[in-house]
């Protein structure tokens, strides 16, 4: 007598195990789906963004300034690049220029996007005041343009004092450093080609630096010494290098706190 196979599984046996592979087939499709891109890197550089206080998001206008393009505004007020390409029309180049004005669309408080490249050239860092009242770098390159500046804007960070539409303490980079050029902010002892320029807007002669200038400035020179490994001493103001006819940054720069301020 011959015995039939035993049926293991019933028809809505089969229904649950068909549905079971179909939930694992949507959880394995799904979480490849949240597999992050890895995102291209850049071995001979790396951008610091400084953390800024939580606001509330607006609309602003910005000004382009020197060495800006759209990547560079999009981190510094932490929106899309995508955003401000819609919000004033641009092309598929987004390229802009300098002076342009552009609307920037739920805007977060405005912070400084430094770059650090892989450089042996940066020994020192000289500090001058613009010895104006007002000013930011888009002026200075004009100015500098007009004296004879090939490249325009001759330091390669300018730290405002709240004038010409920009706040108090905002650092601007300049297009010498985001292309790694020589300065032309101070020829003695050969800084323009060793040192890093930082101007202070102001003139500190008769006036004082802020307290949000003096923030901004701390957290620069801290930044850019760390990474370039130089040392305190190396660190000074324009009337301070060797053969230097100048008192730049002003007999009111208050040393003693900006000393405190960067440490050992």
């Amino acid at each position: 007598m011959k015995l039939k196979a035993k049926r293991i599984f019933t028809k809505g046996s089969w229904r649950f195990v068909f549905q079971g592979i179909i939930v694992c087939m949507v959880i394995f499709v799904s979480s490849c789906a949240r597999i992050p891109i890895e995102s291209v890197s850049y071995p001979t550089r790396k951008s610091i963004i400084r953390p800024s206080a939580p606001v509330l998001r607006k609309n602003v206008l910005h000004t382009v300034a020197p060495g800006e393009t759209v990547w560079r505004i999009a981190k510094m007020y932490d929106v899309g690049i995508n955003d401000i390409t819609r919000a004033n029309n641009l092309n598929t180049s987004k390229k802009i220029k300098m002076g342009q004005r552009l609307n920037i669309p739920a805007a977060a408080g405005i912070k400084p996007v430094i770059t650090l490249y892989t450089s042996q050239k940066w020994k020192y860092i000289i500090i001058h005041h613009s010895a104006t009242d007002v000013g930011n770098a888009l002026c200075f390159h004009g100015s500098h343009k007009r004296r004879g500046f090939d490249n325009g804007l001759g330091y390669h960070f300018v730290i405002s004092n709240g004038t010409k539409g920009k706040q108090a303490g905002q650092i601007e980079v300049s297009p010498r450093w985001i292309k790694q050029q020589n300065g032309a902010h101070c020829k003695a002892s050969d800084m323009n080609y060793k040192g890093i320029g930082i101007c202070l807007v102001g003139n500190f002669n008769k006036n004082w630096v802020s307290q949000e200038q003096m923030n901004a400035l701390i957290y620069l020179v801290n930044t850019l010494r760390k990474n370039y490994k130089i040392p305190l001493k190396n660190i000074m103001g324009h009337g301070q290098v060797p053969k230097a006819q100048t008192d730049c940054p002003g007999k009111n720069f208050p040393w003693v706190k900006f000393k405190m301020g960067i440490g050992k």
